[in-house]
Order: C-alpha cells, then sequence, then structure tokens
C-alpha cells in the first residue's frame, strides 16, 4: 500500500481533523452507500452514536457539525466555510435535511435534530479504535435499512469496521509503487542505493499515481492554501467560538513585529517571532473552523506552514525556489508515511506526541532538506524531532483545540527548526534511530492512560478553571 502526499496533506476545515473532517468524510460515504440501497426511498432518519474520544471532546470539535455536513453530501476540502453557519441555523429551524443522492437523482428530505439524532457515548469507546461511529438510517416504523461502523483514524484518515479489521487500514491506493519502503532504515536504504534523496524518492513514487506535473500543481496548490490561511489568521480579529474566550493573537503580533521591522538586526531571535507568529495564524484559523491544511492533522496544522514559511523567508536552499517547496513538502510526507505505517498520528490514540510530535518531526527534516542536507541528516533531524516531543498528551481544555494547542504549535515550530540546524552541524550519524523512536512513541502512546488522550478528563483539561 502506498500512502500518497495526498492523503497526508489534505485540504480541509477545523477545528479537527479526527473529530471534523474524518467524521464529514465517513457521513458522507455512509450517505453514499445508503444512496445505492434497494430501500433509500423508505428512509425516514438517519443516526450517528459517537463513542470514545469523538463522544468525549465531539462538541468542542463540531463532530455534530461535520457529521451533518457529511449527510448532506459534502466534503472538507470543497465545502464553503462562509455558508455554514447559515446552513445550520436553517437546519435548526426547520428541523429538515436533504441527504445527498447520485447525479441526476433527487436527494430525500427527512428530519433531522442534532440533538436527537447524534448520540455521545462519553465512556464507552469501540474496540478498534478511541475514535468510533455508528451509523443507521431506519424506516418509518423504526427498522433499520442499513448500518455500518466507521472510525475515524487521525489526519482525516477513515474506515469502515471490516477494512480496519484487514491487515493494512490505511486509506490509500494500491499501486506498483517502483520504490516502497515501511521504515526509516530501508528509505535511508534506498536512497544512498539510487544516489538520491529522500524528497525525489517519494516523487518517484508519486508519480506512479499521476503525472509529475499534476502532482507538482498539487503540491502549489498545498502551499498557496497554507499561505492564504497564515494572512486569513493575520487578518482575522476577536475572539474564537466555543466559551473559553480566547481571543486571536496572530492580529496584533504581526502589528508589532511590522513596527519592530527595522530593529531586527539586533535581535536575531525576532525572526522566531515571525515563526510563532505563522504559527499561531494557522491554528487560530483552524480552532475557528476556517479552511486549513491536515499536516499530518488539523491539531498540528501550524507547524509545517510555520517552518516552511520560515525557510522561504529567512533561509536559503542550494535548490530553485519552487523545487525547494516541493522537497520539503515530499520530505515531510515520507516522514509521516513512517509515523503512519508504524505508529499513528491520531491525538486520540497516542497523545499530542502523535499530533504535534509527529508535525514537528516532519517539518525538522523537511527543513533539514530544503538547506541542502543528506539524507542521513534529514533523518537525524526527524528522529530529534520526535524525540523531545515523546510523552506529549493531548489535554485540551474544555475539549477545544485552542489550550494548549495553539501556543504548542508554536513551541513544536522552534523545535522543529532547531532539531534541523542541530542536525546539520553532524554528518547524520546519530545514536537514536528515527525508526526506534518511532518505536518509543508508539510504547509511549500505549502505556499512556486515556485521559490523557484527547478526553479532556486529564492534564491542564482538569486542571485549568474554565471561565
Amino acid at each position: 500500500m502506498h500512502i500518497s502526499i495526498l492523503d497526508l496533506f489534505s485540504i480541509g476545515i477545523g477545528p479537527s481533523s479526527s473529530h471534523t473532517v474524518g467524521p464529514m468524510k465517513a457521513a458522507c460515504a455512509f450517505t453514499k452507500q445508503l444512496a445505492e440501497h434497494p430501500r433509500y426511498s423508505d428512509v425516514t432518519t438517519v443516526r450517528c452514536n459517537l463513542y470514545g474520544s469523538l463522544a468525549a471532546t465531539g462538541k468542542g470539535h463540531g463532530t455534530g457539525t461535520a457529521l451533518i455536513f457529511g449527510f448532506m453530501g459534502e466534503m472538507p476540502d470543497t465545502i464553503d466555510v462562509a455558508t455554514m453557519d447559515q446552513r445550520i441555523a436553517n437546519l435548526k429551524e426547520t428541523q429538515k435535511l436533504t441527504l445527498s443522492a447520485p447525479a441526476g437523482r433527487a436527494g430525500k428530505e427527512i428530519h433531522f435534530s442534532e440533538q436527537e439524532h447524534i448520540d455521545y457515548h462519553r465512556l464507552q469507546p469501540l474496540p478498534l479504535h478511541p475514535n468510533g461511529m455508528h451509523f443507521y438510517a431506519s424506516d418509518v416504523e423504526g427498522n433499520i435499512v442499513h448500518e455500518e461502523i466507521y472510525y475515524s483514524l487521525g489526519g482525516g484518515f477513515i474506515s469502515t469496521e471490516s477494512e480496519l479489521k484487514t491487515p493494512a487500514p490505511h486509506q490509500s491506493v494500491t499501486v506498483d509503487c517502483p520504490h516502497p519502503f515501511d521504515c526509516g532504515d530501508d528509505l535511508l536504504e534506498q536512497c544512498q542505493g539510487m544516489h538520491c534523496s529522500i524528497s525525489e524518492l517519494m516523487l518517484a513514487n508519486e508519480n506512479a499515481l499521476r503525472p509529475e506535473k499534476e502532482t507538482r500543481r498539487m503540491l502549489n496548490n498545498i502551499w498557496n492554501t497554507m499561505q492564504q490561511c497564515v494572512q486569513n489568521g493575520i487578518s482575522n480579529t476577536g475572539t474564537l467560538p466555543g466559551g473559553l474566550k480566547v481571543k486571536r493573537r496572530a492580529h496584533n503580533l504581526h502589528q508589532k513585529l511590522l513596527q519592530r521591522g527595522e530593529a531586527l538586526p539586533a535581535d536575531p531571535l525576532s525572526i522566531l517571532d515571525w515563526v510563532g507568529l505563522y504559527a499561531l495564524a494557522v491554528n487560530e484559523e483552524n480552532a475557528g473552523g476556517g479552511r486549513v491544511v491536515t499536516a499530518p492533522t488539523n491539531g498540528a496544522a501550524g507547524i509545517i506552514p510555520a517552518v516552511l514559511h520560515y525557510a522561504t523567508r529567512f533561509a536559503s536552499s542550494p535548490f530553485k525556489e519552487e523545487d525547494a517547496i516541493h522537497r520539503f513538502l515530499l520530505t515531510a510526507a515520507a516522514i509521516a508515511v513512517l509515523y503512519k505505517k508504524n505508529a499513528s498520528i491520531s491525538g486520540a490514540d497516542v497523545g499530542c506526541q502523535g499530533e504535534v510530535g509527529v508535525a514537528c518531526s516532519m517539518a525538522a527534516g523537511a527543513l533539514t532538506e530544503y538547506l541542502g542536507g543528506t539524507p542521513a541528516q534529514v533523518e537525524c533531524a526527524a528522529e530529534i524531532g520526535m524525540e523531545h516531543n515523546l510523552g506529549l498528551t493531548c489535554d485540551p481544555v474544555g475539549g477545544l483545540v485552542q489550550i494548549p494547542c495553539i501556543e504548542r504549535n508554536a513551541m513544536g515550530s522552534v523545535k522543529a527548526i532547531k532539531a534541523s540546524r542541530m542536525a546539520l552541524n553532524g554528518d547524520g550519524s546519530h545514536f537514536v534511530s528515527l525508526d526506534k523512536v518511532i518505536k518509543t512513541m508508539w510504547d509511549t502512546g500505549k502505556d499512556m492512560q486515556e485521559k490523557y488522550k484527547e478526553t479532556s478528563r486529564g492534564g491542564l483539561a482538569v486542571n485549568v478553571v474554565e471561565c
């Protein structure tokens, strides 16, 4: 199975890839199945029971809203964010929802109320993953017409229960991948044998899926979306939704940095303020339900854009600008593949080490290649990036992707830059391999108590008084 860069960098909406993007995709997929059912016309009700982490923090993550739009056939990468609030208001007033249907057929209008048809089973996880969803559709007499269990695996990946029981549950495409790799050692060995960089190997694998020109066009779209997200975050002001009354800071910080611009040579660390700005801007947009790039999750969506903004504005690459950006994204994706195959990128599965930790590792390795580092130095940087995020818990206050998530992305971005610099100052040899640190992260996640894995029942979530 080849996991594509477009699986790992998907354009969607906030605030969570596992709790918003995944459920929207799952509800849409369920409704498409339902539309093909011979008894589709008999359906009068659709329901979804949420379990585990989805139930514990789903309300703060907008899971219910995501499910509703999924039932209507919307997808995270194409939904018009500007119309969402009004459409939800209309639904609350009319309590009517039109299920999606195949092209050329009219959708089925049904009675729907979020309070009545979405249930949160906070303390009842399903057996295969903490993010479980049980969908079912019924007729007027309450007889079940169709049902399906889906799991949201983090990063927007979803699987049905039957798919998750198979050896390879990843949502990817089976192709004759020319250079398959399952571990970091394998990746390095192939790069050495081919005398190529990690990004070049990853691009060769992507070329098995589509023409290279199309891949590069999509990479440009990803980067453009990241840049637009930063600009949106800088432009938007006010308070984030959800009840914590967290004020957006990116706009004011940007104004201060512009005023201090001429003083930059006197304070080299001002560059880190800009890095923090980029990360804050993205994650404030994410927390506000705006358009973001999952990288590899929404909760950690600010790190890759922040470090790539740093690279393009404050660093110098030996490659041409567009190629350097593509190399950055391809390398980051290759590192993410290793975590996806051998551990997890889900906060509900392994804590925030699987989100911010993985994003930090990806960004550290990607920046190293951007700056001309060898594959061995890239692997070293990626290892350092994770090693110092091991054990990081996922403990969002109030179940919202705001505290500590927004600042945590800024800190992860700085760590990634430092990890890259440390690796580039060496020859790539180091004591702990990337494979070993990935295994350690996975083992740590399995040992971590459930209350520290996106349930808001431990850590800062219970020690900070909500005001």
